[in-house]
């Protein structure tokens, strides 16, 4: 079966014969076009005779004049595709002039439909805006230039003229827009560029939320391995402290035993034997059974019973056992001081000294 129209491989737009293609290709530098057996859509409003060749265009219609009622006569209007006269390359077209002598040609805007030209005026866009967006749209209609618009509004060059051969020519009998229809596209590239620029907005919040919490992980790895690390510190300068203690106390036994050597020594005593020196473990004595009642611990026993379970608990805490201690010597010393006072009979809980001991 022959094709009904010519479909452009880069826009998708569709055409009637080899003219619009090869015009399409001029205005747009696009060569990529198909046959396809899918007629271009030909709809005549019933009321006006108005013919549409779009769904858009239809219901822009239908707002604007109210008239609903339309002729399906895409069929009639249809022909076969003439492929006899072979399309010419856009590229081919920019770089000889006229006359075939290959020397560069005067560049200048290009052609483009006034009256929509106007309406994309009208609807607020620059006429370097809306000459660019026709030009490359194919000048074929209102919807396809307000498309072109939204996906090429973040191009570097957006606002500045098209420039194209002096000889080139463009199909400038093209249908405009009421103000009604104006009104209703610069509504709609509106709405679109709101919503394209509040997915953005949304995708870039997101990305800045994962990059917070990527940095908060890290932070508190990164606290957690500084604590750890201060730990084994503290522990290995504890060692180190102990083992210090050890050897001094050991160095002092040492000169013990020497200062004891030289007494005996210049006593005239016989130097002492090591082993005899020590001495010896006491027998073990077997544990009578009494009959006699257990007698009952004192204050005193007691008092020892606390104080050996501070310094149990707190044993890599030296200093803190020792202001304890303290502490406790003051408190009953100011009560052997002064006896018959009675505020140094109690302590108070809340007092800043015995929080920081107990």
């Amino acid at each position: 079966m022959a094709g009904l129209s010519l479909r452009c491989g880069d826009c998708g737009v569709q055409l009637r014969s080899v003219e619009e293609a090869q015009a399409h290709a001029e205005a747009t530098s696009h060569t990529n076009f198909a046959e396809s057996t899918e007629a271009v859509l030909n709809l005549i409003c019933a009321d006006c005779g108005k013919p549409c060749r779009s769904q858009t265009e239809v219901d822009l219609h239908t707002k604007r004049t109210g008239h609903a009622e339309f002729t399906d006569k895409t069929m009639e209007a249809a022909k076969p595709i003439d492929l006899e006269a072979p399309l010419k390359p856009a590229a081919e077209a920019m770089d000889v002039d006229a006359s075939g002598s290959g020397e560069p040609q005067e560049m200048v805007a290009p052609e483009v439909n006034k009256e929509m030209l106007a309406d994309l005026e009208a609807m607020g866009f620059s006429t370097a805006r809306a000459t660019r967006a026709l030009h490359f749209s194919g000048n074929s209609t209102i919807e396809g230039a307000i498309n072109w618009l939204s996906e090429h509004q973040d191009d570097p060059d957006i606002d500045e003229m098209p420039m194209v051969p002096a000889n080139t020519n463009t199909d400038a009998n093209k249908p405009s827009l009421t103000p009604e229809e104006k009104k209703i596209k610069a509504q709609e590239l509106r709405e679109r560029a709101r919503k394209k620029k509040e997915e953005e907005e949304r995708r870039t919040e997101r990305e800045k939320e994962k990059e917070r919490i990527r940095i908060g992980k890290e932070l508190l790895e990164a606290k957690r391995m500084e604590e750890a690390n201060e730990r084994k510190r503290m522990i290995e300068l504890r060692r180190l402290e102990k083992e210090e203690e050890k050897r001094a106390r050991e160095k002092i036994r040492q000169k013990l035993e020497e200062d004891k050597a030289e007494r005996r020594r210049k006593l005239g005593l016989p130097a002492e034997d090591p082993a005899a020196s020590k001495p010896s473990p006491p027998p073990p004595v077997e544990e009578k059974k009494s009959a006699l009642p257990v007698r009952p611990a004192t204050k005193a026993d007691r008092m020892r019973d606390c104080l050996r379970n501070i310094k149990q608990q707190n044993k890599e805490e030296d200093a803190k056992v020792k202001r304890a201690f303290q502490t406790l010597l003051t408190y009953i010393g100011n009560v052997v001081k002064n006896p018959d006072e009675e505020k140094y009979r109690k302590i108070r809980l809340s007092n800043a000294t015995f929080q920081i001991c107990f």
